[in-house]
C-alpha cells in the first residue's frame, strides 16, 4: 500500500464528497475557533490576575472631621494615631512590602487626574477624599491579615481591599470563559457527529468499490485508510482555518487596538495563539482519527 496511492484516493474521495467535506471543515473551524477563544480568554484572565495581583493594595483610609464611622467620633486622625498605624505596618514586614502615605492634597490631585474628563471632577474639593496609607503586600492572598488588623482601629475610618473588587471581576471573566468553552464543546460534538456521517456517506457511495476490494482480498486496513485520511485532512484544514482566525482576532483586536487603548493592562498576544495552535491541531487529528476509526469499524465489520 503506497502512500501516494492512499493520498490520491483520499483527495479523490474529498472531491467526490465536496459538500460534506466542506461541512466538516466549516464545523471544525467554528468549533475550534470557539474553543480557542475560550482558552485564550482564560489565558487572558490568568495574565490579568498575575498583573493585578502583583499590584493589589490595601488602602487604609484615615478619619476626617466629617467621618461618620463609629471609631471616628473623636474627629480627624491625630499625629499620634498615624504614628501608631505606621509602626504597626512596619512590624508586619515582610508581608507588608511597601507603604505609601497619601495626603488629602495628593488624593485630590490623583482624583482630578483620573476624572479630568468627567463633570464630577468639579464637585470634589480638597478634604473630600481622606488621607490614607496604601499598602503593597508581598503575598496578596494574605490581605485579610492587614484588613483584620486595622478595621475599627483608632483613627481608621475604613479599610478597602482591592482583592475583593478584583475577585468579582475575575469571577465574571471565568464564567464567560466557562460558557465559551461549553459552547465550543457542543460545537465539537456537532463536528464529531458530522465526521461520522461523512465517513458513512463516503463508505456508502463507494460500496461497490469496497465490495470488489474485499473480493480480491484487500484487508480492512487498506479499505479504511483512505477514508480515515479524508476525515483527518478535512479536520486539519478546519483547524488551520481556526488558528488563522484566532491569530487575526488577537493580532488586530488585541495587539493593534486594545494594547494602544488600555495602556495599563497586560494583554495576550499572537505568541499565545501559536502556543495554543499545536494543541488544537493535535486534538482535531485525534478526534478525527478516533471518530473515523470507530465509524469504519462498525460499518466494515466482516
Amino acid at each position: 500500500m503506497r502512500i501516494s496511492t492512499v493520498l490520491g484516493d483520499s483527495f479523490h474521495g474529498l472531491r467526490k464528497n465536496v459538500s460534506m467535506a466542506l461541512s466538516v471543515i466549516l464545523v471544525t473551524m467554528v468549533s475550534m475557533y470557539l474553543l480557542g477563544l475560550g482558552l485564550l480568554a482564560q489565558r487572558q484572565a490568568d495574565q490579568m490576575k498575575g498583573y493585578w495581583y502583583d499590584r493589589v493594595q490595601v488602602s487604609i483610609y484615615l478619619c476626617t472631621d466629617d467621618s461618620v464611622q463609629g471609631n471616628c467620633e473623636g474627629g480627624g486622625v491625630t499625629d499620634e494615631q498615624k504614628e501608631t498605624i505606621a509602626a504597626q505596618l512596619d512590624e508586619m514586614k515582610p508581608l507588608v512590602k511597601e507603604v505609601y502615605h497619601e495626603t488629602e492634597e495628593q488624593a485630590f490631585e490623583r482624583f482630578q487626574e483620573q476624572f479630568k474628563n468627567s463633570p464630577i471632577a468639579g464637585n470634589v474639593r480638597v478634604g473630600d477624599i481622606p488621607q490614607s496609607y496604601r499598602v503593597s503586600l508581598s503575598d496578596p492572598t494574605k490581605y485579610d491579615v492587614v484588613v483584620s488588623s486595622f478595621e475599627g482601629a483608632p483613627g481608621v475610618a475604613s479599610v478597602q481591599d482591592q482583592e475583593k473588587v478584583l475577585k468579582k471581576f475575575f469571577t465574571v471573566i471565568n464564567r464567560v470563559t466557562f460558557f465559551s468553552v461549553l459552547l465550543a464543546g457542543l460545537m465539537v460534538l456537532c463536528a464529531v457527529l458530522l465526521m461520522a456521517t461523512t465517513v458513512r456517506q463516503a463508505a456508502f457511495t463507494r460500496r461497490r468499490e469496497i465490495s470488489i476490494m474485499k473480493l480480491v482480498g484487500a484487508s480492512n486496513a487498506t479499505i479504511r485508510t483512505p477514508l480515515l485520511l479524508e476525515t483527518i485532512i478535512a479536520g486539519l484544514i478546519g483547524a488551520g482555518l481556526a488558528v488563522a482566525l484566532l491569530w487575526s482576532t488577537v493580532h488586530f483586536i488585541f495587539s493593534r487596538y486594545l494594547n494602544t487603548v488600555v495602556l495599563d493592562q497586560a494583554m495576550i498576544g499572537t505568541s499565545d495563539v501559536w502556543f495554543l495552535a499545536p494543541f488544537l491541531v493535535v486534538g482535531v487529528v485525534v478526534l478525527a482519527a478516533v471518530t473515523a476509526s470507530v465509524t469504519l469499524w462498525r460499518y466494515l465489520r466482516v
